[in-house]
């Protein structure tokens, strides 16, 4: 999603596709087409297949090259840190390191990732542990905290934010919740996590779902520190097509922002009608019977929500089309944005996102296909872009943080792939 100095506040989150097979460290792809995801699938045939891969490490170096070892004690955790999902801790706390959160306290972030002709924006050159699928990165206690799809939620830190080691992941052992609630879920592969601070607690939300269906649920956990301490698991904040219903939405791939008067609002969607939200309480659990439409493509391929607000505006980026097919996924970057949290949200054309707008942020290109599933970081005046892109040559899928920058008219420029 960085850069630099650990005492700089960042946050970001990503959300995003976790494969049902896991693959080999070298191909962290998943496996068949339509494998990836509890959002594609069958659910919306006609608009391809879309799910959560597991988070295989790729090492640095050639992309697609690989020195991490199998997804086995890994986990998928995909959010937002403090300076995305946050907002200052209105009841008190305070989060280590935190960066102002993106629902726009402070000065609004006019002077943050403003473009400079003379210096296009640019990738961070990463090293270590980087397969990724669905990253998202907080800043806290001096380093930056990753979490992505995985395993129990796959889990690494670093000092710098370019050089990644792995961690234990979130959940040694899988929830029993998880197949009472979602009876298809199988094995320990949890998708795309969420992280925030608000409350005096780091929220985590993640996703437990199966291949295909829409019934699903978004997990919650807290922890008071990052640095020490475990996570306490509250089980499902919320669910969907549970036994009785019939939802034309999907409850994954969660991120929270705080709106300007510091409540915490959760977005998430997956195919099917698209991206919705809801209002949450300083404790993380659901308040209220909101259920906003926030974009839609009909029942087609859109998923990942990720809000941020930036000069009086709020950016809604969603990634559109196939994850989790290697090099072949067609995965990329849109983005609108609209004066009021609750939207309406449109592109720079002026389109609706309800009704299939979107504009382009970023795709795959050169040596990396598909981009997507992205978080934003605020870094002082420095804005980055986090997410995942598979390798050309292998199709393995790796951390990607580039510099984010947005034009005079206000409409963001990522320097990816």
């Amino acid at each position: 999603m960085k850069q630099l100095a650990a005492s700089a506040a960042l946050a970001l989150v990503a959300a995003g596709c976790t494969g049902g097979g896991e693959p080999s460290a070298s191909n962290a792809s998943c496996t068949p087409p339509g494998a990836c995801g509890g959002a594609g699938g069958t659910g919306n045939a006609a608009a391809g297949s879309s799910s959560e891969p597991s988070a295989a490490g790729a090492a640095a170096g050639a992309p697609g090259s690989s020195s991490e070892g199998p997804p086995t004690d890994l986990a998928g955790i995909g959010g937002m840190a403090p300076s995305n999902a946050g907002g200052p801790d209105v009841d008190g706390g305070s989060a280590p390191d935190a960066a102002v959160p993106g629902g726009g306290f402070g000065d609004d972030r006019c002077d943050v990732g403003v473009a400079d002709p003379n210096r296009p924006p640019t990738t961070l050159a990463l090293s270590g542990s980087l397969g990724a699928h669905d990253p998202v990165i907080i800043a806290a206690a001096g380093q930056y905290y990753y979490f992505a799809t995985g395993n129990g939620v796959s889990a690494k830190v670093s000092p710098d934010l370019l050089a990644w080691q792995q961690q234990p992941a979130v959940f040694a052992a899988t929830p029993a919740w998880f197949q009472a609630s979602v009876p298809d879920f199988e094995g320990r592969n949890i998708w795309a996590p969420d992280i925030s601070f608000f409350g005096g607690q780091y929220h985590l939300y993640y996703s437990v779902s199966s291949f295909g269906s829409n019934r699903s649920c978004i997990g919650h956990a807290t922890r008071p520190a990052l640095d020490s301490g475990a996570w306490e698991d509250h089980e499902a904040v919320f669910c969907s097509n549970e036994p009785g219903q019939n939802d034309d939405f999907n409850a994954i791939d969660a991120n929270v922002i705080l709106d300007e008067a510091g409540t915490p609002w959760m977005s998430f969607g997956s195919f099917w009608d698209g991206i919705r939200m809801i209002r949450l309480n300083l404790a993380g659990e659901r308040e209220g019977d909101e259920l906003v439409s926030l974009a839609s493509r009909g029942g087609g391929a859109i998923e990942a929500p990720f809000i941020v607000r930036r000069c009086g505006y709020y950016y809604q980026f969603v990634s559109f089309d196939r994850c989790c097919q290697g090099a072949d996924s067609t995965y990329n970057i849109r983005v609108g944005r609209s004066s009021a949290l609750l939207g309406p949200y449109a592109d720079r054309d002026g389109r609706p996102m309800l009704d299939g707008g979107g504009t382009l942020v970023l795709q795959g290109s050169g040596d990396w296909a598909a981009a997507g599933h992205n978080a934003v970081l605020f870094d002082g005046t420095r804005a980055y872009n986090v997410y995942h892109a598979y390798a050309a040559g292998n199709g393995a899928s790796q951390l990607r943080i580039s510099e984010l920058v947005w034009d005079a008219e206000g409409w963001p420029i990522s320097g990816g792939p």
